[in-house]
């Protein structure tokens, strides 16, 4: 058995229950909270202090919380009453749909399921990490990060979300907790509360993507490439296979898809000759700082990064022209975000089209796999832009087979028949298919009544953020 098996068997056999473990998720996490009231809906609650002591119990709907720091310690109101100060806090419950609000002065209200730990940061502020159910997590996550109408778009934010969920769980190790809810880690800014969402999200779980040796992969993503997404190494440093440039069309004529800024001709020169030291008084230098253009991606002007040039004027993106008009220059820009990895807006387009998920997933991550992690075979081969001869159909057999015998010997120490486990496994699919059949016809039922149900829930509670009209990128 090779190195680059064994790894895809270690993979492919991680048990699924892995996955539905809590995370911590640290939220609010870019806001200074020195009071929040905690409300319930539709569920029960304790109220644990110092995890030991319970505080309050039954809390349910028409109960409220109030929170405060003092001197490193929470302090506890339950209902108007003080119950006292407290090292940490946690909000329990043992129902699996349970779900309560948070509202922090001075900003919007929130939801989020499962369970709250609270401490003091200090005498000033507080801190909340959500303790949520791993695939409830990549559900909110789908609904903050992007839009659509079509359950497939969702169902691709999920599996590039968990990809990276997966990959960097231990991000914010050292502070105790695994993402924070920002775009830093992923934008989670509520639970999702969207029934085609959890659909979706439910439908590609356990879904992730894969490199060639079976490694999760990085899966950046931004708002609009513009036409064309950028290589790894003209943003950041590391050249990385699968996040090559390609062209984009699909993100054409998209919310993101141009962009103009204006400058005085002085300020954009002068910016070079400061910044940067560049003469300006040299013809060359100055004609290509006046007529950069960009047909397809580049990385610098006169030498400069672009990245850098995005970052100090507050650019859209680094894919822009310069036009010179005398006295001005306008920059006539394409896209939004870095450009990397996935144009959010471009996939939204390619499942407008009818293009299937997982070719729109190796369309923008090159040479990735989409493997569901816990099945008994890798998930068949997009083919949208995969080119393949006899000779790599045949590896590709080989390895299938290679795979599912190693999977019948760990799971049958006593030697059951490989050919025993492949007529399992067609029935397993012949299963599946029917399953995802009736799951598509609900899901298109369900997305019909999906505003009704919205403004429905949006009414019992003013403030709880609900309408997914933006693109995060990071």
């Amino acid at each position: 058995m090779n190195k680059r098996n064994a790894y895809i068997l270690m993979m492919l056999l991680i048990p699924t229950v892995v996955f539905a473990d809590k995370v911590k998720v640290r939220v609010f996490s870019t806001a200074n909270i020195a009071y929040t009231k905690i409300s319930f809906e539709n569920s029960t609650y304790s109220l644990v202090g110092d995890n030991v002591d319970t505080i309050a119990a039954n809390l349910k709907r028409g109960d409220f919380v109030e929170l405060t720091p003092f001197a490193k310690e929470v302090v506890v109101s339950v209902n108007g009453q003080k119950k006292g100060n407290f090292e940490s806090v946690s909000f329990v419950t043992n129902q699996d749909d349970a779900y309560f609000y948070i509202s922090p002065k001075g900003y919007k209200q929130r939801s989020y399921e499962d369970d709250l730990h609270i401490t003091a940061l200090n005498s000033k502020y507080l801190q909340l990490i959500n303790h949520v159910e791993f695939e409830k997590y990549v559900a909110g996550v789908a609904q903050s990060e992007i839009y659509g109408k079509h359950a497939d778009i969702f169902r691709v934010q999920a599996i590039i979300s968990r990809t990276w969920a997966m990959r960097n769980m231990e991000k914010h190790k050292a502070e105790g907790y695994n993402f924070c809810d920002n775009v830093h880690c992923q934008a989670y800014y509520n639970r999702c509360i969207r029934e085609d969402i959890k659909m979706a999200a439910k439908a590609s779980i356990n879904e992730v993507l894969v490199d060639a040796n079976g490694n999760l992969i990085e899966t950046p993503f931004h708002s609009n490439s513009g036409g064309q997404t950028a290589n790894s190494e003209d943003v950041w440093k590391s050249e990385i296979e699968y996040l090559r440039s390609v062209k984009d069309t699909f993100s054409y004529g998209m919310k993101q898809s141009e962009w103009t800024k204006e400058f005085s001709t002085d300020k954009w020169l002068n910016y070079f000759a400061k910044n940067h030291k560049l003469n300006i008084n040299d013809e060359n230098v100055r004609k290509e700082l006046l007529n950069f253009t960009q047909d397809e991606r580049k990385a610098k002007i006169v030498g400069v990064p672009l990245t850098t040039i995005r970052k100090d004027w507050n650019l859209k993106s680094t894919f822009f022209s310069v036009v010179y008009y005398g006295d001005k220059v306008v920059l006539e820009g394409k896209g939004y975000g870095h450009g990397v990895g996935l144009s959010q807006e471009g996939a939204i387009r390619m499942v407008e089209l009818g293009i299937p998920y997982k070719e729109i997933l190796v369309h923008y991550y090159t040479g990735a796999k989409v493997v569901r992690l816990g099945a008994e075979e890798e998930m068949e081969e997009p083919v949208l832009l995969a080119s393949t001869t006899a000779a790599d159909n045949n590896v590709a057999d080989d390895f299938t087979n290679d795979v599912m015998t190693m999977i019948a010997m760990v799971n049958d120490p006593a030697g059951v028949a490989v050919e025993d486990e492949k007529k399992k496994e067609t029935k397993k699919v012949e299963t599946e298919n029917t399953d995802k059949s009736k799951r598509s016809s609900d899901l298109a039922s369900r997305m019909l009544n999906t505003k009704k149900q919205l403004e429905k829930e949006s009414s019992a509670n003013n403030n709880v953020d609900n309408e997914n009209g933006w693109v995060y990128e990071w």
